[in-house]
């Protein structure tokens, strides 16, 4: 039979019933605003056709690892039986590859870069000239015609067998503030939201995605009412840097922070995200600090150990709640890694890394987590994790149940951990009128996730009546 390309492709899902249940059962209440959750409907892609090559010198049949492309509710479906939530990376891996694929560059750490160029005859000299035209140099070139100084046959070959690009400028919408944010198309028609947020004290961060939607399902977060559609590669995280870098470095000064707090759960695609990461700080490129690079989970437990013991960048963690009654319901990745378990193993992992602090988020709700009790709890729950902790206004969204905590109750809660010996800090709203703000980014469909049972004890703050 005569075929343009064969591939094959192994994909293994286990039905959850837990997470399954969740989704109808009379525990979860639907705003009108919020259809339904569909149950078996999700669509696949095709195979990607831009690959990242492993560093590996094995056999010709390359396996790799590709995102999820499933929607919210096959997010659902890609969990073992005994697992609530699911963990990470549980790629698709792919024994032949399509006749005419290229290699996208920015999927490759540099030791890989070096090899694939040496691996089409040209000296490693070479690959360093083209890494420094992608990631710096001020150039961040985004086509062949950009790399000026490169030998002709070298830039024929990157021609027939290189992409440079990962992402297509949708749009920028700026806020009041100055706040940027960026809308990238992907290859399969899917839109990603990057913001880049200046500072008057001479630091301007970009605030990247790894995710398309996010299967955690906060119940404070715009983006979780996405669910999943799919994984990021690491060329789509890295290019949302170089992208900020190449658009706005004129008009904000130079870009010196990055955070993943943006759309997804990064250790949900923990694979990538490392290697996005050590791309970002690799000190021929992008060169960021590995303490400006930021990167922040729900409370993955078994990823944050690996990503303590992989990566030298540092970590925040969305920690929400003081109790684990109320995490359970806000945060529902709690029901899996209780708060316990979550900060036992900070402990005892940060015992091994000097000078080290996580950085704990609070996202501040009026009424739910904002108490004097919720306070001294907090002061009690942190102690002996080296720590900062950076107290967030919550930024409303369509549809959302909660409300903000005011800024004298921010104030209060701010000056009780203080006086129990935390660092704390005070993060206010920047870029909500364009919804460009922590937890705003990202467009739900017709079809969400759930939102859940309200406790009985806070209806009444959420002015939904007893």
């Amino acid at each position: 039979m005569e075929m343009g390309y064969m591939w094959m492709r192994r994909v293994r899902f286990g039905v959850n019933p837990l997470s399954l249940a969740m989704a109808y059962s009379s525990s979860a209440t639907t705003l009108p605003c919020f259809p339904p959750h569909p149950l078996f409907s999700f669509t696949c892609f095709k195979p990607p056709h831009l690959i990242s090559l492993p560093s590996s010198h094995g056999p010709r049949s390359i396996s790799i690892s590709t995102p999820s492309s499933c929607s919210s509710a096959a997010s659902l479906l890609s969990l073992p039986e005994n697992h609530d939530f699911p963990d990470g990376e549980r790629g698709q891996t792919y024994t032949h590859l399509p006749k005419g694929s290229k290699v996208l560059l920015k999927g490759l750490n540099y030791a890989e870069f070096q090899e694939w160029v040496q691996s089409h005859g040209f000296r490693p000299g070479q690959a360093l000239m083209l890494w420094k035209r992608l990631y710096g140099d001020n150039i961040w070139a985004h086509d062949i015609d950009e790399l000026k100084g490169l030998n002709k046959d070298f830039k024929k070959m990157l021609s027939e067998h290189a992409e440079l690009r990962a992402l297509s400028l949708k749009d920028i919408l700026t806020a009041s503030d100055g706040t940027r944010k960026i809308l990238f198309a992907l290859d399969d028609g899917l839109v990603i939201e990057t913001v880049v947020i200046p500072c008057d004290r001479g630091r301007t961060t970009v605030c990247v995605s790894s995710q398309v939607g996010c299967a955690m399902n906060c119940q404070f977060c715009y983006t979780g009412r996405m669910g999943l559609r799919r994984h990021l590669t690491a060329a789509e995280i890295v290019e949302q840097a170089v992208y900020a870098r190449r658009l706005l470095s004129g008009d904000v000064g130079s870009i010196t922070n990055v955070v993943f707090m943006g759309m997804g759960e990064p250790f949900h695609n923990i694979e990538n995200v490392i290697k996005a990461a050590d791309i970002l700080v690799d000190e021929q490129g992008l060169h960021f600090s590995p303490r400006k690079v930021t990167v922040s989970t729900s409370g993955l437990v078994p990823q944050l150990k690996r990503f303590l013991h992989e990566s030298k960048c540092a970590l925040a963690v969305s920690l929400n709640a003081t109790t684990d009654e109320v995490r359970n319901w806000i945060m529902p990745i709690n029901r899996k890694y209780k708060l316990s378990f979550l900060l036992e193993t900070l402990r005892e992992e940060l015992k091994f890394k000097n000078n080290y602090k996580v950085l704990f988020e609070y996202v501040m709700l009026a009424g739910i987590n904002d108490s004097i009790e919720d306070a001294k709890r907090l002061i009690d729950l942190v102690k002996g994790i080296p720590c900062k902790i950076n107290l967030i206004s919550f930024n409303p969204h369509c549809g959302s149940q909660f409300r903000p905590s005011s800024d004298e109750k921010m104030i209060e809660f701010r000056n009780i951990l203080a006086e129990g010996g935390c660092i704390v800090f005070m993060r206010f709203s920047r870029g909500d009128d364009q919804m460009a703000a922590c937890g705003q980014l990202g467009k739900p469909g017709s079809s969400q996730a759930p939102l859940l049972r309200v406790p009985e004890q806070f209806r009444v703050a959420l002015n939904l009546g007893m």
